[in-house]
């Protein structure tokens, strides 16, 4: 449990509330961040409107969510720049008036995750028993769907328990988790 605070406390930054409690806020490292942003952003009508926004809110605000009178009041950003901070990815809607801090393109990730995911239990289900040799499947060809490395989608499924790993002398075995 304190392994987990501690790196939970080095990633994000903790405000202690007036009752005591804790919360946390924006990742500490924004500079990543920004740097990330910005690339995206280069030679973009929206890059003058994010530039603002990472100086002016993510430099200074540990929140994660922003509402719209605090986003016009406080911060100074106009209905216009508020749409095209969700455009440009580092707002999304929360609900109406109201947005989280967000991380462009983490969608097409967790889509393209999700979808090899499925393609590579997919494939280990098909196979006799739902069982197949990790190097085996390593080398199989994979789908259009599949956007990252086969390895990378088995060391998914592995790290999430979907599938067990057995030494076999004829190498690891991946064997189908049914839960």
């Amino acid at each position: 449990m304190n392994r987990k605070r501690a790196l939970i406390s080095d990633t994000f930054k903790v405000k202690k509330r007036k009752d005591g409690a804790e919360q946390f806020g924006a990742p500490t490292d924004d500079d990543d961040y920004k740097a990330k942003v910005l690339a995206a952003e280069e030679g973009k009508g929206t890059q003058p409107t994010v530039k603002k926004f990472l100086e002016k809110v993510v430099s200074s605000s540990t929140d994660l969510s922003f509402t719209k009178d605090k986003m016009l009041q406080q911060f100074l950003f106009t209905d216009s720049e508020i749409t095209q901070l969700v455009k440009s990815g580092v707002l999304t809607v929360r609900d109406a008036g109201s947005w989280w801090l967000s991380i462009p393109n983490s969608g097409k990730f967790t889509k393209y995750l999700i979808k090899g995911r499925k393609a590579v239990l997919s494939m280990v289900k098909k196979s006799k028993y739902g069982e197949v040799l990790q190097a085996d499947i390593e080398e199989r060809r994979t789908t259009s769907q599949v956007k990252f490395h086969m390895k990378y989608h088995i060391h998914d499924i592995i790290g999430a328990e979907l599938v067990e790993r057995i030494p076999t002398t004829s190498g690891t075995l991946l064997r189908f988790v049914d839960s």
